[in-house]
């Protein structure tokens, strides 16, 4: 995506249009599944990556500004760029929205999330989220445990999800890492 600091709910493609696949994605351990929404409560197939990932808490999440008190605070909060501890699971049931991650060189990839979008971002990536123009979205939230949503903002080069994180890239491309 562009460096602009135009509106951020706008789709800021670079130019020219640059598309990421969702293979480069997964190098960055980035995860995605395209699911039913209109049944999740029956869904098979969100169950089994449920089961599989020990995912064992959901809740849901409106956001726009109709339903959430200190919308546009909480809004540049969710922009501001972080990591977790822990995998963030969404799970987009309505409206869209942007999650953006940080690359292996730093730059950053906008991820549209539509209705049926399922993502997982590692636990360690930088990342960012607003919504697009709609300003609506309905997420649900998934956890393994109790639910943990603790962002630490950038720079956090020493937290240990980061350089777990940061490890199994270069270990991805073959880097050797120096012990430390």
């Amino acid at each position: 995506m562009d460096e602009s600091s135009e509106d951020q709910r706008l789709p800021h493609h670079r130019n020219p249009q640059e598309f990421v696949s969702l293979d480069h994605l997964a190098e960055l351990g980035v995860l995605y599944w395209h699911l039913n929404p209109e049944d999740y409560e029956n869904d098979e197939e969100l169950k089994m990556i449920r089961d599989a990932r020990g995912y064992n808490y959901m809740d849901l999440l409106d956001l726009c500004p109709e339903k959430v008190a200190n919308y546009e605070e909480k809004l540049k909060n969710f922009y501001t760029e972080h990591i977790h501890a822990d995998e963030e699971i969404r799970y987009c049931l309505q409206g869209s929205g942007y999650f953006d991650v940080r690359d292996k060189e730093d730059r950053w990839i906008r991820i549209w999330i539509k209705a049926g979008d399922l993502i997982v971002l590692p636990a360690g990536i930088y990342h960012r989220f607003t919504l697009d123009t709609s300003n609506y979205i309905k997420l649900m939230r998934l956890f393994v445990g109790e639910p943990v949503w603790t962002p630490f903002n950038r720079p956090q080069e020493d937290h240990p999800a980061r350089k777990d994180y940061v490890k199994s890239l270069n270990e991805k491309v073959g880097v050797a890492v120096e012990a430390h």
